[in-house]
């Protein structure tokens, strides 16, 4: 699957498909830094099945190396994960509720308070 790039209200953002697995491992993340970069986006929205299971789990490091990638290069991530889509550690939720207060990493229940957070860092 390729990402979308889509315009939401002024801002790119490379988008991916709600139900569609995208990225398999960390290593994957360099294809939506491509993505961004082809497309002068600064945000991603990933979807909870766009991303592998261990992004969830705070031990398996896959959350870490993504976001830091991203980080280095100025992409925020937001991802849509409506409750009960996906069981996480309490850890991850901890990490969770402390992002989604900046403006690099957030969860968020709909696709429509993703893009709110969008454009409120745009």
């Amino acid at each position: 699957m390729e990402p979308r790039i889509v315009d939401e209200g002024g801002v790119t953002v490379v988008e991916g498909q709600p139900d569609q697995a995208f990225l398999t491992s960390a290593r994957d993340v360099d294809r939506v830094i491509e993505a961004c970069f082809g497309s002068t986006a600064g945000c991603v929205l990933l979807y909870a099945a766009n991303l592998p299971a261990a992004f969830f789990d705070l031990s398996s490091r896959v959350a870490g190396d993504i976001l830091q990638k991203l980080r280095n290069y100025r992409i925020r991530l937001a991802v849509v994960c409506p409750p009960g889509s996906v069981s996480y550690s309490s850890r991850f939720g901890e990490v969770v509720a402390e992002e989604n207060r900046g403006e690099h990493f957030g969860v968020f229940e709909t696709r429509e308070a993703a893009v709110e957070w969008i454009h409120a860092f745009a």
